[in-house]
């Protein structure tokens, strides 16, 4: 997976699904609308969840659709 789109269920609203890699997976924690993944119902490190906020403005979701291709260029 290198970007997706799901429904939380609590909420009702989109959110991202970002996958970024283990390394700049704490730094990107400290950003607008980022938590961590626990899809499994256990945190799933090298992945986020990124709420409304944090992508409502173009920018944003640019930025996210950034980290996610950065690291899956790496995956090749």
């Amino acid at each position: 997976m290198c970007l997706g789109v799901d429904i939380d269920k609590k909420t009702q609203q989109d959110r991202l699904m970002v996958r970024v890699g283990k390394l700049p997976y704490q730094d990107l924690l400290n950003v607008r609308g980022s938590r961590v993944m626990d899809f499994t119902g256990s945190v799933m490190r090298g992945f986020l969840f990124i709420d409304p906020d944090g992508f409502d403005l173009e920018e944003d979701l640019e930025f996210w659709i950034s980290k996610a291709l950065e690291f899956n260029a790496l995956l090749k």
